[in-house]
């Protein structure tokens, strides 16, 4: 399901303009990234958690260089779904 597609599904189930559903999903997502680039985790009850994900330094191999590489410390973003939401998809998927 891309973007365009849930906000058109948005919009039937409300009866909210698209684009006023657009600027709504948007805000949302720009929000979630803002909070995340200041080191803010994003909990939504019932949904899932958006973390930041903390990865050690490590080494890594080139293997066209046939060399070691070091690869620093770094923080990546994730998603981890609630316990409610799991179970749902899990038996009620089709």
């Amino acid at each position: 399901m891309t973007k365009a597609e849930i906000i058109a599904d948005i919009a039937n189930k409300t009866g909210v303009e698209k684009v006023a559903v657009q600027a709504t999903v948007e805000a949302f997502m720009e929000s979630v990234k803002g909070a995340m680039i200041n080191g803010e985790n994003v909990y939504l009850r019932g949904f899932g958690s958006y973390v930041i994900k903390k990865r050690a330094q490590k080494t890594g191999r080139n293997i066209s260089k046939n060399t070691t590489i070091i690869i620093p410390a770094h923080n990546i973003p994730s998603f981890k779904p609630a316990k409610t939401f799991v179970n749902e998809v899990k038996n009620k998927v089709k």
